[in-house]
C-alpha cells in the first residue's frame, strides 16, 4: 500500500474528516460532514409525535426515518431535483433506507418515548462516498439532538446505545483502497459501503463488483480495510461530541 494515489493518499488513508456544528440552527442537532470535497448537511429534528401505524398498531416508544438528497449544484453537472420529476429515484430510496436502518441498529426507541427524529442529510458537494457521509454525520447530529431532550427533562436518557459510522472500500486499478473518491469510485472494479458501530460491529456490508468478480481474499481484505478506517472514524466522532457536549 506504498503507492500514492491522484489526491496524494496512501491505499489505506481516510481523505481528511471535519465535522462543523449546529451549522443548521433550527434543527435540534445538526453537523457539515466533510470527507474530503464531499461535503454533506446532516441535521436531526425531534417530533413530539409518531407515525401513524405505531399508534394504530399501539407500538410503544418512537421512531427514526431519514431523508437524503444531492442539491442540484452539488454536482459538476446540475442535478434535478426529486420534486422536478414528481418521484424519488431509486438511488435516493436505497441510500435513506440505509441511513435509517444505519441509525435505527444504535438506538433504543423505546427510550426515545413518543418522539419522531427525522434525519435530513443534504449532500452540498459530491466527490464520492455520500451515503457513509451521511451515516457518519447522521450519527453526530442525532447525538446532540437527543442529548438536549436529555438536558430539557424531554428524556430521562440516552437512547443511542453506541455510535455509528461508515466508510467505502474498493479495489481500483487492482489496489484495494480506502475512502473512494468520486474518480476512484467511478472507476473501480469492485466497491463496497461498510457500515459498523463504534463497539465493531457491523451494521451492513454491501460490496458488489462492477463488470468484475472479487475472490474471497480480496473482499477480506477490503473489510479489514474498512474497519480500520472505521476506527478512525469512530475517534474523531468521539472527540466532536466530547469537545460539543462540554459546551452544552
Amino acid at each position: 500500500m506504498s503507492s500514492l494515489r491522484s489526491d496524494g493518499r496512501k491505499a489505506d488513508q481516510l481523505r481528511p474528516i471535519t465535522f462543523e456544528a449546529n451549522i443548521a440552527p433550527h434543527a435540534t442537532g445538526s453537523v457539515l460532514v466533510s470527507f474530503g470535497a464531499t461535503r454533506v448537511i446532516c441535521a436531526a429534528t425531534i417530533e413530539a409525535n409518531v407515525p401513524t401505524w405505531m399508534k394504530q398498531q399501539r407500538v410503544p416508544g418512537g421512531w427514526l426515518t431519514a431523508e437524503y438528497s444531492m442539491l442540484p449544484y452539488s454536482t459538476l453537472d446540475r442535478k434535478q431535483r426529486d420534486i422536478s420529476r414528481g418521484k424519488i429515484d431509486g438511488r435516493t430510496v436505497e441510500i435513506q433506507r440505509l441511513i435509517g436502518r444505519s441509525l435505527r441498529a444504535v438506538i433504543d426507541l423505546k427510550k426515545l418515548g413518543q418522539n419522531t427524529l427525522w434525519l435530513d442529510c443534504d449532500v452540498l458537494q459530491a466527490d464520492g462516498g455520500t451515503r457513509t457521509a451521511s451515516i457518519t454525520g447522521a450519527y453526530l447530529a442525532a447525538r446532540l439532538a437527543v442529548q438536549k431532550l436529555v438536558d430539557a427533562g424531554r428524556l430521562a436518557e440516552n437512547p443511542l446505545a453506541d455510535s455509528v459510522a461508515a466508510v467505502s472500500v474498493g479495489v481500483f486499478g487492482g489496489q484495494e483502497l480506502l475512502d473512494l473518491n468520486y474518480v476512484e469510485d467511478k472507476d473501480a472494479e469492485v466497491d463496497a459501503n461498510i457500515v459498523m458501530t463504534g463497539q465493531g460491529r457491523f451494521v451492513e456490508v454491501q460490496s458488489s463488483g462492477e463488470e468484475a468478480t472479487f475472490s474471497t481474499e480480496q473482499l477480506t481484505g477490503l473489510i479489514a480495510l474498512a474497519q480500520q478506517g472505521l476506527k478512525q472514524l469512530a475517534s474523531l466522532q468521539t472527540a466532536f461530541l466530547t469537545k460539543q457536549l462540554l459546551k452544552f
